[in-house]
């Protein structure tokens, strides 16, 4: 039988980065993965990045809805439609805001015979853990029936600080298998098991936000891509962006995540809804994300020209 795995966590703490572990650690051990990525509007961003790991028949993008509610049937059929592989698993990743619970709850209801309970994993930020204010409550419900806790971005903490986090983590779920990201190994995988655990209802409407995307055109040098970021608002949670820039051969991927740290980096291939800039949390407007492209644009020429001049 094949193992489902799904991954949870909060916007920005490292789930995809988890993901791209795992598929590493299945392919090495000749595994043949499958991967489901949900997100806002646009998971074809994010799963290209993984399009030089697998074939895109092993790859599908569901955009546009939530899986733990109204994309739930999408969810379900996608997985039943996955054709069987001689020592398939197959990882499911959330989008960042998603019930962990309703998904989890729904998700083991009419999937074929052929698979496994779903395992959940769910990534934990020790550096931002319950310091988000009002999406406190989203973060920690997401952990509640999670088998394994990974925590990332420790270097950024003292060891009491993950100490803490671990201790609060135990209060919620006391039962799951709390590791750090460096000895995630997928080995461990099949010796666990789905998550009893009796869950804290939340409250749904707190796991849809808003999301708006726009056409990102080609930014003339990197400092449109911090200009973008900081226009954004901060209600804006999670920020990402694929274009060209300046004179790169490639296309550019960036992010801003919800603790404001920008990451930049090469993207790979070219992206199949073209170039968008795509916002996640209270504040995402199409019309705001164009306007501040446009001054994003004006403040490169005004940059272009006063280098003229002093030449």
């Amino acid at each position: 039988m094949e193992a489902i795995i799904v991954i949870v966590g909060f916007l920005g703490a490292g789930k995809t980065t988890l993901l791209k572990k795992l598929v590493d650690n299945a392919l090495a051990q000749s595994w043949q993965p499958f991967i489901v990525l949900n997100d806002y509007e646009t998971a074809e961003l994010d799963i290209a990045q993984l399009s030089d790991k697998l074939d895109k028949q092993w790859l599908k993008a569901l955009s546009g809805s939530c899986i733990c509610c109204s994309g739930i049937s999408e969810l379900r059929d996608s997985v039943n439609r996955i054709p069987k592989r001689t020592n398939g698993i197959t990882f499911i990743e959330a989008n960042g805001t998603t019930d962990a619970c309703s998904l989890m709850g729904f998700l083991g209801v009419g999937i074929n015979e052929r698979f496994l309970p779903p395992i959940q994993i769910s990534v934990v930020d020790v550096n931002n853990w319950q310091k988000r204010d009002e999406y406190n409550e989203l973060e920690a419900n997401q952990i509640q029936v999670s088998s394994i806790l990974v925590l990332t971005h420790e270097d950024k903490v003292d060891a009491n600080r993950v100490n803490q986090v671990k201790a609060e983590l135990k209060k919620i779920n006391s039962s799951a298998h709390i590791i750090s990201f460096a000895d995630v190994d997928i080995a461990q995988l099949p010796e666990v098991t789905p998550s009893n655990n009796t869950t804290t209802k939340l409250e749904h409407h707190k796991a849809h936000w808003a999301s708006s995307s726009a056409d990102l055109p080609h930014l003339p040098d990197y400092l449109c891509v911090k200009d973008i970021c900081d226009a954004l608002p901060s209600t804006i949670l999670r920020i990402k962006g694929c274009t060209t820039v300046a004179d790169e051969p490639h296309y550019v991927y960036f992010e801003r995540c919800p603790d404001g740290e920008v990451y930049v980096r090469p993207y790979r291939g070219k992206p199949d809804t073209g170039t968008k800039l795509l916002t996640i949390g209270p504040g995402s407007d199409k019309a705001l994300l164009e306007l501040v492209i446009k001054n994003a644009l004006i403040a490169a020429k005004k940059r272009e020209n006063q280098k003229a001049c002093n030449v």
